[in-house]
């Protein structure tokens, strides 16, 4: 990680915000802005961070930026895990789609945006992954209500 810290620095030193390790993985805490840049450098050789293992969005309620959108990536030459955050403020929830890089990114975001509302920019088809489209809301945000009543929709015959 201290070759990646000094790397990243160098090339991004305004875009890096934080850098630690957690759990075992190491995490990188970056701008929203220097998200494409940053994670095709890494894709490409000495790191060849190949694998988009997941991505997920975290909801922080009561902090602004609220929404947190956290990416795991693989190094399978360098056997070494990555874990790449950036925070979205609520009135911008818009990113880049990482589906130019790789092509798993597809059905992951469009989970976090069924889930969250969070939208991928430039994605190929954003829609709905598991609500039915007249879903009101974004059910793993921390203020959807519990008890919320969805709108009927008429059966297909």
């Amino acid at each position: 990680m201290e070759k990646i810290k000094k790397d990243l620095q160098q090339k991004f030193p305004e875009k890096i915000r934080k850098m630690y390790s957690d759990y075992g993985d190491d995490v990188l805490v970056i701008q929203k802005d220097a998200l494409m840049d940053i994670l095709q450098y890494l894709k490409k050789s000495p790191y060849d961070y190949t694998m988009l293992l997941d991505l997920t969005c975290v909801d922080y309620m009561r902090e602004e930026p609220r929404f947190e959108m956290v990416y795991h990536l693989l190094s399978l030459s360098n056997r070494h895990r990555l874990r790449i955050k950036t925070r979205l403020p609520e009135k911008d929830l818009s990113i880049q789609s990482l589906t130019p890089i790789w092509k798993n990114a597809n059905w992951l975001e469009r989970e976090v945006f069924d889930m969250f509302g969070i939208q991928f920019k430039n994605h190929p088809d954003l829609r709905r992954i598991f609500m039915y489209d007249g879903f009101e809301g974004f059910p793993l945000r921390k203020d959807y209500p519990l008890r919320k009543r969805q709108p009927r929709i008429p059966l297909k015959e």
